[in-house]
């Protein structure tokens, strides 16, 4: 008896195979989600968008005034044509001087018509580019001062899905909003014409137009939802796909690929479901606009023909009635096309506004001072209380200072508060109670710009951008020389490993350093700290993902680094902060012990039993590590 397979991959295509959908995921972005972007139709886009398009308003309006006069000469092209038959061309008593002219005029018309359209096209397209290029601006801006409890929980696939999808979104819509100006005073204008021409006719034409508003009312409010689906269906796609990229590694390493290729299959089939959906609607009114069309040109015929007949109405009118007619729905259906243009700008306009009302909860006061360069680099942490959630604080009425110069560890078990308590000191978040002081200067009176001169941070998991290895060093201090760099690098133990690279420090690292090994990558965020030259040196675990071979190698370079600085240093293995000054004790966001290492160890509390039972053995490898390299 053979034995059916029952992989989630599996069980999924036996559900496609039936004619069912699967089961939505329940892990990862994958997950039918927006727990951050609403989804309410806002009214108020276009006017927020204003403000973005306001400083081209002089553009705008000689695009405007070009649209306009472009839709006089359509306007104009058919009577031109009346004139030349009804004149030029009379039974009875023909002119062959006004065919000329008709010829003359037709030729003006049509040099204003090409003349209109391409300024209109060229002044709108710079409006619309310039515009964008300052929207895409602020967003940036604004998302690189956002705090980061927002990025704590926000997908990066949903941002990258509003900084582009929807800004191009919005791009289409502008280049085609002036068009859609057109389109509405060239219908005013036919029907205007036409009822100058021929009342009667006029009307007669005319008797289509209620179907088509009936039509209109049941299609737009359900094509709105198409649409606004079709767009979150988007960002939930693209969120899936930017975080399977980002853990390639886990995905891989866990035999994941064809699991999570069935969950992306998932959210591809929803997304394609909900464009097909959009597509449909918005493609629904062509076939009705082009069956009215129908219907009004008959009617013109029919009724027109009867007219002539009876020598009520010339032929040269009745011709540019047809003109007329075929021009008259030409603008609905382009009006139709272009509201699922405004419903996705409308959306995407939403989406991007909500990104940039995310308040910014960490701010400089208006009296903000810089903290000077000759302070003394002390932290000062005085009955500070601190969550995430201020209902669930992390750290609960935490006191301790750290004295100019001083080298202070904290420890304690994973989720006591040490990285919390170090990120206060950085301010990127703000106390719920008490003062965090740096130089002696409450933070929250600090310039954040100021503050980050003069507090270095070397963190767990090291990030390198796109560039070459020197411009990586110096990162925080455009300044540097190259020779201040290679100093920094030798100093932390990088230069010989950079130096074995290709092009040495003009190698291009990729995104993340994904080249470097890890302590590679550590080594240079450490020397990237050092050509800093900040008055306060923070190590958060910054040795935890090293092997303990390159860890005894910056051992040194670190006291050489902390010299003449203050540091504050968050170790996971307890024995390589033996050496520092005072080491304080955190349990369950409160300090539980404070001393150096010889107090605690003899005090035989929280810190000696977990150096006691984790890094007890430190010792013996550092001496068998020494022995190796010859040290």
């Amino acid at each position: 008896m053979s034995r059916t397979s029952d992989t989630p991959f599996d069980r999924a295509e036996a559900l496609r195979a039936a004619g069912k959908r699967p089961p939505r995921a329940t892990v990862g972005s994958h997950v039918d989600r927006e727990e951050v972007f609403g989804r309410m139709f806002d009214g108020n886009v276009v006017k927020r968008l204003w403000s973005y398009v306001s400083p081209y308003r002089k553009l705008v309006f000689i695009s405007i005034a070009a649209v306009l006069v472009f839709t006089a000469t359509q306007l104009a092209l058919p009577l031109v044509i009346r004139y030349a038959i009804d004149t030029g061309m009379a039974a009875g008593d023909p002119h062959p001087g006004a065919l000329a002219w008709a010829g003359v005029a037709f030729a003006i018309v049509i040099l204003i018509n090409f003349a209109a359209s391409y300024v209109q096209e060229n002044v709108v397209g710079r409006a619309a580019e310039n515009m964008l290029f300052d929207l895409r601006r602020a967003m940036f801006e604004h998302l690189q001062h956002i705090s980061l409890s927002f990025m704590d929980k926000t997908e990066v696939g949903r941002l990258m899905s509003r900084l582009q999808g929807d800004v191009s979104s919005m791009q289409e819509f502008l280049e085609n909003s002036v068009l859609s100006i057109g389109d509405i005073v060239l219908l005013i204008g036919i029907v205007c014409v036409m009822l100058a021409l021929n009342v009667w006719l006029g009307l007669l034409t005319l008797v289509v137009i209620p179907v088509l508003f009936v039509v209109r009312i049941v299609w737009l409010p359900r094509a709105r939802v198409a649409f606004m689906a079709a767009h979150e269906a988007n960002s939930i796609t693209n969120g899936a796909l930017a975080e399977a990229i980002n853990g390639v590694r886990a995905v891989q390493g866990m035999d994941r690929q064809r699991v999570n290729a069935t969950l992306y299959d998932d959210k591809a089939r929803y997304n394609l479901e909900t464009h097909l959906k959009s597509a449909r609607y918005a493609q629904l009114m062509v076939p009705v606009v082009d069956t009215l069309t129908g219907i009004a040109m008959a009617v013109v015929i029919v009724g027109g023909g009867t007219m002539i007949t009876t020598g009520t109405l010339d032929v040269g009118v009745m011709v540019a009635f047809i003109f007329y007619i075929q021009r008259f729905f030409d603008p609905i259906r382009s009006l139709t096309l272009q509201y699922s243009v405004m419903q996705r700008a409308m959306a995407s306009g939403q989406r991007i506004l909500e990104v940039m009302d995310v308040p910014v909860s960490v701010t400089d006061k208006p009296d903000a001072k810089v903290l000077p360069a000759d302070n003394d680099g002390s932290v000062d942490f005085e009955n500070v209380t601190f969550g995430y959630d201020p209902k669930r604080p992390v750290l609960k009425n935490v006191s301790f200072r750290v004295n100019p110069g001083e080298t202070v560890a904290l420890v304690g078990p994973t989720g006591s508060g040490k990285s919390s308590a170090m990120a206060l000191v950085h301010r990127f978040y703000d106390v719920q109670h008490g003062t965090v002081r740096v130089g002696g200067h409450d933070v929250r009176d600090l310039t954040q710009e100021s503050l980050g001169r003069q507090v270095a941070m070397v963190l767990q998991e090291p990030f390198l951008f796109t560039g070459t290895v020197f411009e990586n060093v110096r990162y925080n201090n455009d300044a540097a020389t190259r020779e201040e760099v290679r100093r920094a690098c030798e100093a932390v133990g990088a230069h010989d490993f950079v130096m074995a690279l290709p092009d040495g420090y003009d190698t291009q690292l990729s995104q993340g350093g994904g080249s470097l090994s890890l302590g590679q990558r550590q080594l240079l965020s450490f020397a990237r700290a050092l050509i800093a030259d900040s008055k306060l040196l923070v190590l958060d675990e910054a040795t935890a993902n090293i092997d303990s071979y390159t860890e005894l190698q910056i051992q040194k370079a670190l006291e050489r680094l902390l010299e003449g600085r203050t540091g504050l240093v968050i170790a996971h293995r307890l024995a390589t902060i033996r050496g520092a000054d005072r080491i304080i004790v955190l349990r369950e966001g409160e300090v539980v012990e404070t001393g150096t290492h010889g107090e605690l160890m003899r005090l035989n509390g929280m810190y000696a039993k977990l150096y006691s039972l984790n890094y007890a053995s430190f010792d013996d490898a550092a001496r068998e590590l020494a022995a190796m390299s010859g040290t």
